[in-house]
């Protein structure tokens, strides 16, 4: 663990609490929007609580993590559109408390904080499997081929997690019109997806052959 490390990782938990917390309390002109409060902390309380146990048990796997700069420019569009996604969602959510417009009964946050919680819990099985995995599309020294647990029912669990989670972050907010706007996300990333294997199948060894042995991609039995 070094000071550097830790400075990186609190400086942009910090900045990206209150990034959110920006674009859901600022439209809605209140901070007496309940269903944004469960959302920051059905978001950041595990999230700080994941940051520690990397921080302390994988340094290297939080620093891959932390590194959000995409080297390949196609998918430097799709991190865009994703972060234009979160934008405008989460924006639009606080407008509809602004201005009254047509709110979820709290019976659906609260089922939709439980779908959240246990896609954020595939996540951190996911990241516990796999050591290599960061946010940008590239391959380790000495990478090799992940076929075990979720990466036997699936070849993208990661991204099966978050499908979960950002579907289930517009309802925690009890907004259907976010939620119209966050169903963009399986079509952005469906794009990554297809770029990411093609770049996997050339430079990891033996990703032809797991891509013969588990079929499906993000969904059992769909897709």
């Amino acid at each position: 663990m070094t000071s550097k490390l830790f400075i990186q990782a609190i400086t942009k938990y910090l900045l990206g609490a209150i990034l959110v917390g920006v674009l859901i309390f600022i439209p809605a002109g209140t901070l007496a929007f309940a269903q944004g409060w469960i959302l920051m902390g059905i978001l950041f309380i595990p999230m700080f609580i994941a940051g520690v146990i990397m921080l302390c048990k994988s340094p290297d796997l939080l620093r891959s993590r932390l590194d959000a700069k995409e080297k390949q420019k196609d998918q430097g569009i799709v991190v865009k559109l994703s972060g234009l996604m979160f934008l405008v969602g989460f924006i639009v959510a606080g407008l509809g408390i602004r201005f009254e417009w047509y709110v979820l009964p709290m019976g659906v946050t609260v089922c939709a904080a439980i779908v959240f919680a246990a896609g954020y819990i595939l996540y951190a099985e996911v990241l516990r499997e796999n050591t290599y995995l960061s946010r940008t599309i590239e391959v380790q020294e000495n990478q090799k081929v992940v076929d075990t647990g979720l990466y036997g029912i699936v070849r993208h669990p990661m991204y099966s997690a978050t499908l979960l989670m950002f579907l289930a972050m517009p309802l925690v907010m009890g907004s259907v019109f976010s939620f119209i706007i966050f169903l963009t996300y399986p079509f952005i990333i469906i794009k990554r997806l297809k770029s990411e294997e093609e770049f996997l199948e050339k430079e990891l060894e033996g990703y032809s052959e797991y891509k013969q042995k588990v079929k499906y991609r993000l969904i059992p039995f769909v897709w």
